[in-house]
């Protein structure tokens, strides 16, 4: 098998990016490829889910997760197996007498004669500089403002119309095209169980797949498989949070002692460096008059 083989069911989970988070319902009927007309959310999470498709013979279906009905409808109305029943007559036409128009224009209102008023005017507060040259500058004209009068385009008022008919709908006919197929949730040959994938990133597990015609059978089957590992599987992660809550923690609080152990020995070398520069401004006093007298000949010889 690869990627172009052909299929009879597309069932599961499609997630691609931030975008795609749907369910496949995709069936191969008459060698070509139907696609659902719906949208089906999956779910997006680290935990296993159970995906069931049920088919009726009465044409219609249900798609569950984790055993809970999602969606569900006809397989003729919600994939284009078949041609529509019915298609817009073409023979039929819209009488040129049809008005569909719900309001009209009232034929008894009238302009006001006051209405019509410029959209914009010369500022009556404007004043010609007086280093004005009109034979250099041409005829001075104020700036235009907004017309503080202006009222738009005027329209009359919308009444009812009278001989409004409604909205002219396409009358429809049987599509000759079309033929009924009761069959179509029906495969007697399905003999191998494959999986498109396309993965960018590891640890995707599949497993306990089941083809069967008993609804009750599959029930049973999802409740003996992912039944008993769903709750123990949901506390294993809880406690596999909690730990790396708890790892986080400790380093975080690691890395903070580190950063203060670093600020304080910063601090010890700075206290030394300051002590090591500082200057002896002791000064040596200065001898007094009797100092001097006695003072050795040695000394007198080199003070000289």
């Amino acid at each position: 098998m690869h990627g172009d083989s052909q299929y009879y069911i597309m069932f599961g989970p499609d997630i691609c990016g931030y975008s795609t988070k749907k369910v496949h319902v995709i069936f191969n009927y008459k060698g070509k490829n139907h696609l659902i007309k719906k949208e089906i959310k999956c779910k997006d999470d680290e935990m296993t889910h159970l995906y069931t498709l049920i088919l009726q013979p009465d044409q219609t279906y249900e798609v569950k997760i984790d055993n809970e009905k999602v969606e569900s409808g006809s397989l003729e109305e919600d994939w284009d197996f078949l041609p529509s029943k019915t298609i817009k007559d073409p023979e039929a036409k819209k009488p040129e007498d049809w008005d569909d128009r719900a309001k009209i224009d009232d034929p008894e209102d009238s302009r006001p004669e006051d209405w019509d008023k410029p959209e914009n005017i010369p500022d009556p507060d404007a004043k010609k500089p007086d280093d004005w040259d009109e034979e250099m500058d041409g005829e001075w004209e104020p700036p235009m403002i907004p017309n503080p009068e202006y009222k738009g385009e005027w329209r009359p008022k919308q009444i009812d119309n009278p001989n409004y008919k409604g909205v002219w709908v396409h009358p429809e006919i049987d599509n000759p095209e079309y033929t009924p197929d009761s069959s179509i949730y029906k495969f007697d040959s399905i003999g191998v169980l494959g999986l498109d994938l396309w993965q960018v990133k590891s640890g995707t597990i599949f497993d306990n797949f089941l083809i069967t015609d008993d609804v009750k059978t599959a029930e049973e089957f999802g409740t003996e498989t992912w039944g008993a590992t769903k709750e123990p599987e949901k506390k294993m992660k809880e406690k596999q949070e909690e730990e790396e809550r708890k790892q986080t923690e400790e380093e975080k609080s690691k890395k903070d002692e580190d950063d203060d152990d670093d600020d304080d020995e910063g601090e010890d070398e700075e206290e030394e460096e300051g002590e090591g520069e500082e200057e002896d401004t002791t000064e040596e006093p200065s001898p007094t008059e009797d100092e001097e007298d006695e003072l050795s000949p040695k000394d007198v010889k080199d003070e000289l």
